[in-house]
């Protein structure tokens, strides 16, 4: 009895031995760390809306090239970087973004639509409307039933006549070899390097048709791209009704730059548009309307025409090859983003000096004036002035913007601000 009784003692010891070596255990550190798994960590989700992207008016949209980034969060607007991790408004036009292809390193994009969210729906409405006499309907299945959409889907290559009475611009006097520019390096599709549309499904010709109807901007990126010399942001995709390209910052923000700075971005403006006017291919590029916003300036200082959409192309080599019948048929798409009344401007009409009058007029006084000191100022202004007024007079425009570049150009600075030509400026007149 006595000896059950020790046993018994010595079992009630060692099980009060075992719960103090387990209660000291799950009080150390170490063993807090090991003995309850952590909690996964939860990433935050950036909920897309197909609606914010315009994905649910595909095919009545721009494209997809680059939506996977979108959803991999491998584009980011700034505004993910606040805590609420949330999407910009989407009535805004153009949103600054950040894009990477390692996860590692990020660079600054610019993404924007085409037109405003408020034309792009008074748009749709319209289709619906004048096309299937409803409120709302289904924009592609709509689009599809328009005569021009059923030439497009029998055509084998892309013909003036399918894009006659398109607002654009650069089809107002379109050229068999422009058109086939456009179709062979039509970006959202793979590339197939062919003049002919075989490649293109029906969905590929009618984003194409949806894009040239609502604003070529994305196109002319696509098919004169800047690896080649164009002076045109690099083109990355689209999304729905989102386009994203390099970024570059508005010239309006330059309007207050120091002198030095203003010089080298008005010699580069007047050069821009000189090439514009004379290239290898021998097209000749004008704008309709130019604004503080129509031209932008990359980290590195060099400028680049930011925003393509009031840029016509007549083809020297070709010239239009459309009569004056066609270039005035209206339908659905050639007001898409415009008066359907608006007034026709002929071809003809197009002067060669028209871009230099207009940045005379509305860009260079606000980028050179009250920069300089009195003399120089004079002069400036004086040409200037010369230019503004010269629409009538070629080679008067001509003269004034040859002085104004020979006065401006030892005014630039060769330092680090610069770096597009910087060291070079160093070692060579030519900058």
């Amino acid at each position: 009895m006595g000896r059950w009784i020790c046993h018994l003692c010595s079992r009630v010891a060692d099980s009060w031995l075992l719960l103090l070596l387990v209660l000291a255990l799950s009080c150390s550190p170490a063993a807090a760390v090991t003995a309850s798994p952590s909690a996964p960590h939860v990433k935050p989700s950036y909920s897309f809306g197909r609606t914010f992207l315009g994905l649910d008016k595909c095919n009545a949209c721009i494209g997809t090239s680059i939506c996977k980034k979108f959803f991999k969060e491998e584009i980011r607007f700034d505004t993910w970087l606040s805590s609420r991790l949330k999407l910009p408004p989407s009535y805004l036009l153009s949103y600054s973004g950040n894009y990477t292809d390692d996860a590692q390193s990020w660079r600054l994009v610019d993404i924007t639509r085409l037109t405003t969210k408020y034309q792009h729906d008074q748009a749709d409405k319209r289709i619906c409307t004048s096309l299937l006499k409803t409120k709302t309907c289904s924009l592609e299945r709509a689009l599809r039933r328009t005569h021009r959409f059923q030439k497009w889907l029998r055509a084998k290559r892309l013909t003036p006549d399918l894009v006659q009475g398109l607002s654009s611009p650069m089809l107002r006097c379109p050229s068999q070899r422009l058109l086939d520019r456009i179709v062979r390096r039509y970006a959202e599709v793979p590339d197939a390097g062919s003049i002919y549309m075989d490649h293109l499904t029906d969905r590929d010709k009618l984003r194409l048709l949806y894009t040239l109807s609502v604003n070529s901007h994305p196109i002319l990126l696509q098919i004169f791209p800047d690896v080649e010399g164009w002076p045109f942001p690099r083109y990355l995709g689209s999304c729905g009704r989102l386009v994203v390209s390099a970024s570059t910052q508005p010239l309006r923000d330059f309007f207050g730059a120091a002198p030095e700075v203003a010089a080298d971005l008005a010699l580069q403006l007047l050069a821009v548009l000189r090439s514009m006017g004379t290239n290898d291919l021998n097209y000749f590029f004008y704008f309709t309307h130019v604004d503080a916003g129509t031209f932008g300036v990359f980290s590195n200082g060099h400028l680049f025409i930011r925003d393509a959409s009031t840029l016509g192309i007549i083809d020297k080599e070709e010239g239009s090859q459309l009569i004056d019948g066609q270039q005035e048929y209206k339908d659905i798409f050639s007001c898409l983003t415009v008066d359907c009344q608006s007034a026709f401007v002929s071809c003809n009409s197009i002067r060669e000096k028209q871009s230099l009058v207009m940045v005379c007029q509305e860009l260079l006084p606000k980028l050179l004036k009250g920069k300089f000191l009195q003399p120089v100022q004079e002069k400036i202004d004086s040409f200037l002035q010369h230019c503004a007024d010269g629409l009538t007079d070629d080679q008067g425009v001509n003269e004034a913007l040859a002085k104004l570049a020979e006065l401006l150009k030892p005014l630039r600075s060769c330092d680090s601000r610069f770096a597009y030509r910087y060291p070079d400026c160093k070692y060579s007149d030519k900058y």
